[in-house]
């Protein structure tokens, strides 16, 4: 399976506080060009809004990172 790698950075820079980030969120916002790929957050960059985020796959680092800044993260994907 290939994923639609986001970077924190780049949620960061394209949501605002309080937004659910999600595959049909990161279309919208430019992030990923598929609607139907699949996606995964890396921890690259810092995140410091309050993210719902809900993706296919979020490696550990960006997890913390995003409950730390008080967000929640919802991992939809298969393991």
């Amino acid at each position: 399976k290939e994923y639609a790698i986001v970077n924190l950075a780049e949620l960061e820079a394209k949501f605002a506080e309080g937004e659910t980030v999600n595959r049909e969120s990161l279309v919208l916002k430019g992030l990923v060009n598929k609607a139907d790929a699949l996606i995964k957050v890396l921890g690259d960059g810092d995140i410091t809004k309050k993210l719902t985020v809900s993706v296919d796959k979020v490696s550990a680092s960006a997890k913390a990172k995003i409950e730390k800044a008080g967000g929640t993260v919802t991992v939809t994907g298969e393991n």
